[in-house]
């Protein structure tokens, strides 16, 4: 069967049976194993699962670039009829870009810096279909307006590099769609994205996938996202497909003790942290080439039988009653799915002492200049205005924005890397602003703490974590011997639930989780009294992601910690903290508890990041806004309300108001303050963005 006699009736796409392994000098290693997938015309099958399960090998494997090493050793992978596994070179060149495009991870990766967005676009018709530059150019301009770009012709005439992070990827999606390809291959393609920005992203997906009529294998890791692009979901667990069919049927009906951990690990609405905690998934994920015998999940469930789940290779098994169901479970039909899962002792709240930090009208301000090599005019950057809160002992306030709204220019200045151009910090009775890191107190450093966001930059890969901690502890002057660090040491590898015997390992011997712990415990060496967690969880698999947050909880409760927790992911937000403080191009927009932050009245901006937050939970509909525009630089900030020009209540303000002063702070309830111009009865008018069904 040849691609133009294909029947639309048979899948686009079928994978079957297929095990991918790559070569080194020492071993084969499996990477994928019997995996099977269809998926037919005009479907969007979302493809799931925890870093290193396998997706993306499936995925380069569909391109057949698995690279020198990379090897398929079994199975099949037939697109439109036609076996992608034993074509020559000459005929995958045909459809690679043509037929079947991939849009990467990183934008970056698949533009060239040095040539304008119009001649990259342009050559991708020109080469696979031969058509002249005129009409390219004409293609490029529709599918540059198609991707909802502002001003297409100053976009064709721009370099890669003066674009925004958004801007990149929906000039990416745009090449990818410029030879109206019948299947697309997205790989993570919102992850470095803001929430605002990706659920815009998300948005053009499916629709130019209707437009379109484009088939898609989406890869991701956020089971929220598949389930608002998706029709169709696979998950993938250690180099296997454990369970697959409709979205409706896997998220109502799941069928893989996997699957059912996977969700367990992830904060939808209605869990608690201290009522209803998350429930980690135990153990590690397993090397590839030590795959247990039988189930891979087997050793990490907790309905594993001896015998029968380490008996063999298990096959995928068909759920009966559902539209093409099926689950990798030896122990499918005896499990009683419904059930609820046994949780822990839920903990008592924190109790909330007194006010640690306070901050008053702080404001941090850069001078940048506007020429090359330091010439022409100096321009200020006004990174945080008039930043004014406080956070009490034993609370969590979780700080959320945009990129580039000042959180972590915010997080520096608390921790001495920079000093405030103005305002006060108070941490107790000492104020510290002035004071940069260098100048502060041991007792001072030791009480204001980081935890950051990539465990694998703030460890030294040539010194013990033993050592790395021993080395904080001498440094905050605690212990008065070497014997006294070691034990304190090794109680700290306690609290983070390590194994004492990680004492004597390198950063390279340990996961991305486990390095956080690591990260953690040196945070918490000099009994810290505030800590500014910045993204903390965000480079971790979501079933890591439970056991982290979980650990950073019951430090809190034991020690009363102040956690102050940067973060855009509304959904881990809403689990963790106390009190919420929204951020907007500097300001603080909205601060209140995180009850208050989550119901109406909102300010405009909180009512679109909630709005744009993928939950993975089909009982939940939420109201749609995408906001328009990109986000005001900081450099050239609009005049009136920094949040004016995206705003969609701005008609409802009279007399101009808001592009014409900053509004003034407001309080809207006890404890909760709005930084907006909406008059009282616009404010009452506001609906519930997200609303529960009942079950």
């Amino acid at each position: 069967m040849t691609a133009t006699n294909w029947d639309p009736s048979q899948p686009i796409l079928e994978i079957d049976h297929l095990s991918i392994s790559f070569f080194t000098r020492l071993r084969e290693i499996p990477a994928v194993m019997d995996f099977s997938c269809k998926v037919m015309a005009g479907e969007a099958m979302g493809l799931v699962g925890e870093s290193g399960c396998g997706k993306s090998t499936v995925a380069l494997a569909v391109m057949r670039d698995l690279g020198k090493n990379g090897r398929i050793v079994g199975g099949t992978i037939k697109f439109k009829g036609r076996d992608l596994t034993t074509m020559s070179d000459e005929e995958l060149r045909h459809i690679r870009g043509k037929e079947i495009a991939m849009i990467y991870q990183e934008p970056m990766a698949s533009l060239n810096p040095a040539m304008k967005i119009g001649k990259q676009l342009m050559e991708v018709p020109m080469i696979h279909e031969g058509v002249s530059a005129d009409e390219a150019r004409k293609r490029a301009l529709e599918v540059v307006r198609d991707v909802r770009l502002p001003d297409p012709e100053r976009m064709l005439n721009s370099f890669p590099h003066q674009l925004s992070g958004g801007q990149q990827q929906r000039i990416v999606i745009a090449m990818a769609l410029m030879s109206k390809p019948s299947l697309l291959i997205l790989d993570e393609p919102t992850t470095a994205l803001d929430v605002t920005v990706e659920a815009a992203v998300v948005d053009l997906v499916k629709d130019l996938g209707e437009k379109y009529g484009t088939s898609m294998l989406f890869i991701s890791h956020n089971l929220g996202l598949v389930l608002e692009v998706c029709d169709r979901l696979c998950v993938m667990y250690s180099g296997e497909a454990v369970e697959t069919g409709s979205i409706v049927d896997v998220f109502n009906k799941m069928q893989h003790p996997y699957t059912q951990a996977l969700f367990r690990s992830i904060p939808l609405p209605g869990a608690d942290k201290n009522a209803r905690p998350l429930i980690a998934i135990p153990g590690n994920f397993p090397l590839p080439h030590e795959r247990p015998k039988g189930c891979n999940f087997g050793p990490r469930c907790s309905y594993f039988k001896a015998g029968q789940c380490d008996g063999g290779d298990i096959p995928m098994f068909a759920v009966a009653g559902d539209d093409r169901h099926e689950t990798r479970c030896v122990r499918v039909g005896e499990i009683d799915w419904a059930a609820k899962p046994q949780v822990k002792a839920g903990a008592a709240k924190t109790a909330i002492g007194r006010t640690v930090l306070k901050m008053d009208d702080v404001k941090k301000y850069y001078e940048v200049s506007s020429g090359m090599f330091g010439g022409g005019l100096k321009k200020v950057v006004k990174a945080n205005e008039t930043l004014s809160f406080e956070a009490r002992e034993g609370e969590t306030l979780a700080i959320v924005g945009e990129s580039g709204c000042g959180k972590s220019t915010f997080a520096k200045v608390l921790m001495g890397l920079e000093t405030a151009t103005g305002g006060k910090i108070m941490l107790y009775d000492r104020d510290i602003q002035n004071t940069p890191i260098e100048k502060r107190s041991t007792e001072t450093v030791s009480g204001v703490q980081m935890v950051f966001q990539n465990p694998f930059d703030t460890l030294n890969p040539s010194m013990t974590v033993g050592r790395q901690i021993i080395r904080a502890l001498e440094i905050f002057g605690e212990g008065a011997n070497d014997a006294e660090r070691r034990d304190r040491m090794l109680e700290l590898l306690d609290l983070v639930k390590l194994p004492r015997a990680f004492a004597d390992r390198m950063p390279r011997q340990l996961s991305g989780g486990q390095k956080q712990r690591v990260g953690i415990a040196r945070a918490f060496a000099g009994g810290a009294k505030v800590v500014v967690a910045d993204e903390p969880v965000s480079a971790l698999d979501v079933s890591v992601q439970a056991a982290v947050t979980d650990l950073l909880m019951e430090i809190q409760r034991k020690n009363r910690t102040t956690l102050l927790f940067i973060s855009h992911d509304l959904s881990i937000v809403r689990y963790l903290s106390d009190r919420v403080m929204v951020m907007y191009l500097g300001h603080v927009v909205e601060i209140g508890s995180t009850d208050q932050v989550f119901s109406p009245p909102y300010h405009p901006y909180t009512e679109a990041l909630l709005s744009a937050v993928p939950i993975a939970d089909t009982h939940v509909t939420k109201k749609h806004i995408v906001l328009e525009g990109e986000i005001p630089s900081a450099m050239n900030p609009p005049p009136g309300c920094p949040f004016q020009t995206r705003c969609r209540w701005k008609s409802k303000v009279p007399g101009g108001l808001c592009e014409k002063e900053v509004p003034p702070m407001r309080k809207v309830a006890d404890g909760h303050e709005i930084k907006c111009h909406l008059p009282e009865a616009e404010l009452a008018t506001m609906e519930p963005v997200i609303q529960i069904a009942a079950e």
